[in-house]
């Protein structure tokens, strides 16, 4: 039984054994049909994906040929064009050849022209220059003519006057001074000066005086009024009403000898000093005489400050107190003093050893040697144009420039100058031959011109007030008053004038080549 169960099951486990083997033999069939299904599938399926790809490698293929044939188009194309770019490149590099040729020609030919432009623009400026020096040298030949005739017209007319033909001599004046003036001429030139002093009659000359006039002084607070003080102890005051000179006597005695004054700024107080040892002074309407016995022949007076006087003799120096009225201090000197003046507001005394002794106080006296040689009669200075005027005793003027140091000598007197008066460039001299100058220091050339002409000494001289003319004094008791103001004497002459030149006195005198001018109306006037 057992055995027949035993081999039931072996059976049993063959037969399960081939069951199994046969499931597993077909499941193996079957997996391998089913992948053999696949394969074929897959070979089915890349068999269409070939069909497709050769397909699609066809069309490809075609699109590759056509676009072959295109870019082999385009490639002829490009070479047609590059052949065609090479072409207008070469043509365009003839033509830039031919452009900078034609620049390079350009650039030649404006050059050529800025050149010519040049030449041209040079020829122009020379003439143009010619032209302007051929006219300034036609006006400076008619000023010169003009400035030359006007000096002859003063010469003819100072004739005239002398001869008795005043009124021929008026109108050859005025006409020397418009053709002087019109063409910048130099109206104090002597002949064209000298003929509007004369036929203006701008200097006039009264006898007042016994002995020499040695002091002139202009009143500052009085119109036409001037103090002078002579040798023969006189002191007189002056003012001139018209022609007529009226004068005072306010001191005389003749055995007093002045020979220097002193007047303050607002004409209150004068005084004047005597060689033989007095102060006169004079204040409030009367005079008080104060005896220098401390001076042997006192020469010069001036101030020192507001209430002090410096009186000086050859050889010493005296100190008067205004105030007080009296001499306050004195000194002798080492040197002897040839003139006196005053530099700075201060004292200046000169002596005859080359020296120059600035006062500054009582006890203050500072030397300094002369920048020129010779011995000093008269000095001024400016403090505006820093200028020092020296007036030596033969006659020789000499302008020292304290900036420069610069020294020119002026010469035109023929003696001793006796008094220099200096405002700023306008110098005016005086001198024992007889004659006052004037000289133009802002001038290159500095060249003198005779304002008075005398046959005396001119002891001293002063300007009035406004300048406009200067008082004289002489060694014989004259008192000259001349005219410096140009337009006042040019007016005088316009008053004087009665008619015009007639046609032949005009081309006698004046030209014929010049234009023919009315003097009364200032018009020209046809002939």
């Amino acid at each position: 039984m057992k055995k027949r169960i035993i081999a039931e099951g072996i059976v049993g486990l063959a037969l399960l054994g081939a069951a199994g083997a046969g499931i597993a033999g077909w499941y193996s069939e079957h997996e391998r049909v089913a992948e053999m299904e696949s394969q074929v599938a897959k070979l089915q399926l890349d068999q269409k994906r070939s069909v497709v790809l050769r397909s699609i490698s066809n069309q490809m293929e075609d699109i590759a040929f056509q676009q072959k044939e295109i870019s082999d188009e385009q490639r002829e194309e490009a070479l047609q064009q590059k052949r065609m770019a090479d072409d207008m490149r070469q043509r365009a590099e003839v033509e830039r050849q031919n452009a900078l040729e034609a620049q390079h020609k350009a650039v030649v030919s404006e050059q050529q022209a800025q050149d010519a432009r040049h030449v041209a623009e040079n020829e122009r400026l020379m003439a143009e220059h010619q032209r302007v020096q051929a006219e300034f040298s036609k006006r400076v030949a008619d000023t010169l003519s003009y400035i030359a005739l006007g000096r002859s017209l003063g010469s003819v007319a100072m004739a005239e006057e002398m001869s008795g033909n005043s009124e021929l001599a008026t109108l050859l004046a005025y006409a020397a001074h418009l053709y002087t003036t019109r063409y910048k001429g130099d109206v104090y030139y002597p002949a064209v000066f000298q003929s509007l002093l004369l036929t203006s009659q701008g200097m006039r000359s009264y006898p007042k005086h016994r002995g020499a006039v040695m002091c002139v002084c202009d009143q500052p607070t009085k119109d036409e009024r001037i103090i002078t003080a002579g040798s023969y102890g006189t002191v007189m005051t002056h003012h001139k009403q018209g022609e007529k000179l009226v004068s005072k006597t306010l001191f005389s005695d003749p055995k007093y000898d002045f020979r220097s004054a002193y007047m303050n700024n607002d004409g209150s107080f004068f005084a004047v000093v005597s060689r033989n040892g007095n102060l006169i002074c004079f204040e409030n309407g009367s005079h008080s005489i104060i005896p220098l016995t401390s001076l042997a022949n006192p020469m010069f007076v001036t101030s020192l400050d507001d209430n002090t006087l410096l009186v000086a003799s050859n050889n010493g120096l005296a100190f008067y107190n205004i105030k007080e009225k009296k001499i306050v201090a004195s000194r002798n000197l080492n040197f002897r003093i040839t003139c006196w003046s005053r530099y700075n507001n201060l004292p200046i005394l000169f002596d005859d050893k080359g020296k120059q002794h600035l006062v500054k106080g009582i006890n203050e006296i500072s030397t300094s040697q002369n920048p020129v040689s010779g011995r000093v009669t008269a000095f001024a200075s400016s403090k505006n144009s820093k200028q020092q005027v020296y007036g030596m005793s033969d006659g020789t003027v000499y302008l020292f420039n304290e900036k420069t140091s610069k020294i020119t000598k002026l010469v035109g007197h023929l003696s001793r100058i006796s008094r220099i008066r200096l405002n700023g460039s306008k110098l005016l001299t005086s001198s024992y031959d007889g004659t006052v100058k004037f000289w133009n220091t802002a001038s290159a050339k500095i060249e003198p011109t005779t304002m008075v002409t005398t046959n005396l000494w001119i002891m001293d001289f002063c300007y009035d007030k406004k300048k406009e003319s200067i008082w004289i004094g002489d060694q014989e008791g004259v008192i000259t008053n001349a005219l410096l103001s140009v337009p006042i004497m040019v007016d005088v002459l316009k008053n004087k004038l009665k008619r015009n030149l007639t046609t032949e006195e005009w081309n006698y005198y004046i030209g014929k080549n010049v234009p023919y001018e009315s003097f009364i109306n200032g018009k020209e006037v046809k002939r």
